[in-house]
């Protein structure tokens, strides 16, 4: 299959919410309260049809790294979450090509779709990998990582629930600790100075092998929810 193969199933102006061939459709200006959807858990046969744990990784871009993920690790059922439809159609492609009923694809914003829809304390681990850094000052309110996006990551995680950080920018490094630092919930799972840069297993992707013949240090992180209950 390739990509183009996956169609759109609907206009732009009459998109909804929508769970349709491994990829659920979340748009990130969409949350009309008349909408009757419903997630039907990650449990139902139009999702994963089980109860195994459930791995996000945000913001997949053309999915190598996650598909390579779901492909080791059959007993884990593993989402994309990808904002650009002709991203997701390559993740798509890959699910088709090579056989992966354990990864799933949602089609929509990080931040929207955790503060929306994704159920409370139902995700194990998430991961994201190589956001984009903005790195001048009057773009930082860009970064993905944010104080209310952690606190957004917390209400859906599991207890005890990691998430790793990957980035090749010192200065996001700096600000990701900084901030995972200021919401409770969290503690690094690595001592001073709360990242690796080297990380056997931890698997590749576009972004990691070309900043890696570019001479630049990868910086890896990992935090765990440490809340009560």
């Amino acid at each position: 299959m390739r990509p183009h193969d996956l169609e759109s199933p609907f206009d732009w102006n009459q998109r909804r919410l929508l769970i349709q061939d491994r990829v659920w459709y979340a748009f990130p200006d969409h949350n009309n309260p008349d909408d009757p959807f419903v997630f039907p858990g990650w449990d139902h046969p139009d999702v994963f049809g089980n109860r195994n744990p459930v791995c996000l990784e945000y913001c997949s871009g053309n999915g190598a790294w996650i598909a390579e993920k779901a492909l080791a690790n059959p007993q884990l059922n593993w989402v994309a979450l990808e904002m650009k439809f002709s991203r997701v159609r390559k993740i798509w492609s890959k699910i088709k090509n090579h056989q992966i009923p354990n990864l799933f694809i949602i089609c929509g914003e990080a931040y929207n779709v955790t503060q929306h829809y994704l159920p409370k304390q139902s995700i194990s681990q998430a991961f994201i990998n190589f956001p984009d850094p903005w790195p001048k000052t009057r773009h930082i309110k860009k970064r993905l990582i944010q104080i209310p996006f952690l606190n957004q990551i917390e209400n859906v995680f599991h207890k005890g629930a990691t998430l790793d950080f990957v980035t090749d920018d010192a200065n996001y490094s700096k600000w990701t600790i900084k901030l995972m630092s200021a919401v409770c919930e969290f503690q690094s799972s690595y001592p001073t100075p709360y990242y690796k840069t080297e990380n056997e297993g931890y698997g590749s992707s576009y972004f990691d092998a070309l900043w890696r013949a570019r001479g630049r240090e990868i910086y890896y992180h990992r935090f765990q929810t440490v809340r009560v209950a």
